[in-house]
């Protein structure tokens, strides 16, 4: 009988041993590891579709625009709280600082004398220099041994330098842990903070590279002053010592050191503006409109910087009415020649009223005055804008009226006794000028313009010296008072260099004084030939000048 086989497996109710048991589970748990093993590394490995930090998914360009941001915010807290560094500058205790800026240059704050800035580069960085204190034991060395002024410049030029390259390092150290600590801050992760720090360093090193690469040494030559010191030009010497001497960085910032020493010695009062001799100052003013404290700025500007004469391009009024004309007695009192002529809203009784007057000089149809040296001849504006009556004819009667300027300045020249100022109010008429005077000057706008035209004039349009007069008070913003002083060689009757005076307008009290070249003034540039007369005949074309140089395009100097 055969046996039946006999099944190897067991069956689910048998019984079975404890040792069995235990190791049927340990193969099951061995032969099970390489699956745990693989979704584990699975896991790890796969990205995620989208990670939330915050409940929003992590994009790389929010997350450098934030990076950023808190980079340039660290550096510039950096900038800041640590960033400024003392350092002696010849009798003189200072404090250097770099801080964040649109536009760059320099400002040097001359406590209690107010500031002078200087567009010394272009880059986002300012270079911020305050005059702590003069130090008492050096400053009183320099008074007693006056001959030490003359070595005064090498030991400012070692000074800062010397300061320079310890606020560069300082600088470096100042952004770098103030935006390393924001990031570490904002992150709470060292390697996010460090990156931060590293591009605070690469934006700085950036920012000094622009810097270099724009830096102006010239720029102390037109500098623009605020506060008292616009009431001592003389910190930056006068018209005709900037020309000749100060033709590099160094010896400019040690003569200005050494004139603010000067001011501060004097405690009492500000020095007053010591021009050169042989310069012809003449003060150019322009719509006035009615305004009364126009005189007092007039009269405190003939005072402070012993002007020669005055000259007024019209819009003295603001409707030409015979009620007003009692407003014009003032010029015969503001201790200089004035000479006028007629705006838009002066009419023909405002110049008769004004003809005749003591010290007054009124100027029409190309008529032509000497004052002070100098021959001017000008043309008042063929339109009267309150008369409503009449159709205001445009440009065009401009522009003949300028044509009858330019044929008096025609007859000037061909007789050998050429013109050295044109004046008229509206530019458009002045214009018509071009090439028969060396300077044009005009008004109307109520802004400033500074043009050299086509065939080598220079028109200067000033801005209004009465703040646009009554009429300011309904606009939002004040209009500025607006004037310039005009230096002129008393041999050549040329124009060696001018102050373009700002004061804050109605309820406003800042004040600013920049002093301008012409190019051929700047340092470097060739002097053009100043002995020989004009011309007897009118210019041949656009390389012709009055003077017989050639002229330059509007292009080559931006002024």
């Amino acid at each position: 009988m055969a046996r039946a086989a006999r099944s190897r497996t067991p069956h689910p109710d048998a019984p079975q041993s404890h040792p069995h048991r235990l190791l049927q589970t340990g193969l099951a748990g061995v032969r099970a590891l390489p699956a745990a093993v693989r979704r584990g590394y699975r896991s790890r490995r796969t990205a995620p579709t989208a990670t939330l930090v915050d409940g929003a998914p992590h994009r790389p360009l929010a997350s450098a625009l934030g990076l950023m941001a808190v980079t340039v915010v660290g550096a510039w807290l950096g900038l800041l709280l640590i960033g400024g560094l003392r350092v002696p500058v010849g009798p003189m205790d200072t404090s250097m600082a770099l801080r964040p800026s649109l536009s760059g240059g320099t400002r040097i704050e001359v406590a209690p004398l107010g500031d002078l800035e200087l567009s010394s580069h272009h880059a986002p960085v300012r270079l911020d220099v305050d005059v702590d204190r003069l130090d008492p034991v050096r400053s009183q060395a320099l008074v007693d041994h006056p001959e030490r002024f003359a070595g005064l410049q090498a030991e400012v030029t070692h000074d800062v330098t010397r300061g320079a390259l310890g606020l560069a390092l300082h600088s470096c150290v100042a952004v770098a842990s103030g935006a390393t600590a924001l990031g570490l801050a904002v992150y709470r992760r060292p390697r996010r903070a460090l990156a931060a720090g590293g591009l605070a360093l690469t934006l700085l090193g950036a920012s000094a590279g622009t810097a270099y690469a724009t830096w102006n040494p010239e720029s102390v030559l037109e500098p623009k002053f605020s506060g008292l010191l616009t009431s001592a030009p003389s910190v930056v010497g006068n018209a005709r010592s900037i020309v000749s001497e100060f033709n590099v960085y160094q010896k400019e910032l040690a003569r200005l050191v050494t004139n603010v020493t000067k001011l501060y010695d004097a405690t009492s009062t500000l020095p007053a503006y010591q021009p050169d001799p042989t310069t012809i100052r003449v003060l150019h003013v322009s719509d006035i409109h009615l305004n009364p404290g126009a005189w007092r700025i007039i009269a405190s500007l003939v005072k402070q910087y012993r002007i020669n004469v005055i000259v007024d391009t019209g819009d003295t009024m603001d409707h030409g009415s015979a009620a007003e004309n009692h407003f014009l007695d003032p010029v015969s009192t503001l201790g200089a020649p004035y000479v006028w002529v007629r705006g838009n809203h002066d009419s023909r009784g405002t110049q008769k009223y004004l003809t005749g007057r003591r010290q007054v000089t009124v100027l029409d149809h190309g008529r032509v005055t000497q004052v002070a040296g100098v021959r001017i001849a000008g043309v008042g504006d063929p339109q009267f804008t309150p008369d409503r009556s009449v159709v205001a004819a445009g440009d065009p009667a401009e522009r003949t009226a300028g044509g009858r300027l330019a044929d008096a300045l025609r007859t000037q020249r061909l007789a050998g006794t050429p013109v050295d100022l044109a004046l008229a109010h509206n530019p458009a008429a002045v214009r018509e000028a071009d090439g028969l005077a060396p300077l044009a000057l005009a008004g109307h706008v109520h802004h400033r313009e500074n043009t050299l035209l086509p065939q080598g004039t220079r028109l200067m349009v000033e801005g209004s010296t009465g703040g646009g007069g009554l009429r300011a008070v309904h606009n939002k913003k004040p209009e500025p008072v607006l004037a310039s002083v005009l230096y002129l060689d008393r041999r050549t009757k040329r124009l060696q260099a001018w102050d373009e005076i700002a004061l804050g307008g109605l309820g406003l009290c800042r004040a600013e004084v920049s002093r301008h070249l012409p190019h051929e003034n700047q340092p470097g540039a060739t002097p053009a030939p100043s002995g020989s007369p004009p011309s007897s005949g009118p210019p041949s074309g656009p390389s012709s000048h009055p003077s017989g140089r050639p002229a330059r395009s509007p292009s080559a100097h931006p002024r």
